[in-house]
């Protein structure tokens, strides 16, 4: 994954079923919940398909989500906010995620100030979630 606007992308040298793991210890770690997984790895391997491995981690809580629906119905259908763990060629994997304050960015208008706080508040947990995961 290469660098984006609005996005973190963390190179690791973890495989990618350590770093998935280790997402997913981080996420809870963090008071949040792994509440969507999708990827096309294991579908496509079925195929007789071998691709590297692509998972992506939908991560929230319903604290986060009351207080989004409060402010912008619209807004729910941001969550939940996406991890992106993706294997690269040297067997090792990277975390990738949009910032959730970019996410959010466009029903700011709409919702307000609330909504740039909650999702500077999720900016943090992100961070911290990639952090604890990639180290």
């Amino acid at each position: 994954m290469a660098p984006r606007d609005g996005w973190s992308v963390v190179q690791t040298q973890k495989t990618y079923a350590d770093l998935i793991e280790d997402v997913r210890v981080a996420v809870r770690a963090n008071s949040m919940a792994v509440v969507t997984q999708a990827g096309p790895t294991g579908a496509a391997r079925n195929r007789g398909i071998d691709i590297p491995g692509n998972r992506v981690i939908g991560v929230f809580n319903n604290i986060f989500a009351v207080r989004v629906l409060e402010l912008s119905t619209a807004a729910m259908i941001e969550a939940p906010i996406r991890l992106y763990v993706t294997e690269n060629s040297d067997g090792t994997a990277s975390l990738s995620y949009k910032h959730p304050s970019t996410v959010f960015a466009p029903y700011v208008a709409e919702a307000g100030a609330d909504l740039v706080r909650a999702a500077e508040e999720l900016d943090v947990i992100f961070a911290s979630i990639a952090l604890a995961a990639s180290q």
